[in-house]
């Protein structure tokens, strides 16, 4: 497994997903055919959301994760959904709205949270962590905010340990993606990154050795998806 060896510029990041920020949904549902809604609905059920629970989900993006949770907690249930990047949220609240959901969006970093302690039954991050300067820090403010008990749930990419599968997928993100993204946003550069930083970010126990840094959790494991393309990981905060 490859290790990332250069932490994100959080500026270079910010401006990245402000450049695609129009055409991701488009992108998203292209490269991954769909797929990445399956594993949102996965993460919810694995983060046993329940009804009037309070759920922050950070790099929310244009907010599909926050979408999924609040189904999940229902209208006695609070969710936020935050982001560094303004231009990712801007699309954000029209996408609840059309499905008749109340959800909080906020401008946030999610290695500074603006939150008190002890808010959340649940905090989340999908494909995002990978993008942070300091994971281990986002990983203690994620905790931070949790209640104890509360579940930390952290959806990425990562590297398949199937070898047949692996090579044909490893095929498919180093030559098609990026090109196929550049085609369908028009920021091939972006999604040069997006896969560099996926084949880089540490997976599996590679990532299990991040959560203990953080020092925050009473029980960590993870769950792969679709043979590995992305994991689950859940962290239960002491």
């Amino acid at each position: 497994m490859m290790k990332q060896t250069q932490s994100p510029d959080p500026e270079i990041i910010r401006s990245m997903f402000s450049k695609v920020a129009k055409n991701y949904d488009k992108g998203n549902s292209v490269l991954s055919v769909g797929i990445h809604h399956l594993w949102r609905t996965k993460t919810v059920k694995i983060a046993d959301a329940k009804p009037g629970q309070k759920v922050l989900d950070c790099a929310t993006g244009t907010g599909d994760l926050a979408i999924a949770f609040k189904k999940a907690v229902g209208p006695t249930g609070d969710v936020i959904g935050t982001d560094f990047c303004v231009e990712m949220l801007d699309y954000a609240p029209d996408k609840a709205k059309e499905q008749n959901l109340e959800i909080k969006f906020e401008q946030a970093d999610v290695t500074m949270l603006q939150y008190p302690d002890k808010q959340f039954d649940i905090v989340s991050i999908s494909f995002g962590i990978r993008n942070v300067n300091d994971p281990v820090k986002a990983l203690q403010e994620m905790s931070r905010v949790s209640k104890p008990g509360g579940r930390v749930i952290i959806l990425e990419f990562g590297q398949m340990s199937i070898p047949v599968i692996g090579a044909a997928y490893k095929f498919y993100s180093e030559k098609v993606l990026p090109v196929l993204g550049g085609w369908v946003t028009g920021q091939k550069e972006a999604y040069n990154y997006l896969q560099k930083s996926s084949a880089a970010f540490p997976c599996r126990e590679g990532f299990l050795d991040l959560m203990k840094k953080a020092g925050t959790f009473n029980h960590m494991e993870y769950v792969p998806v679709s043979f590995g393309i992305a994991y689950i990981y859940i962290g239960t905060v002491k």
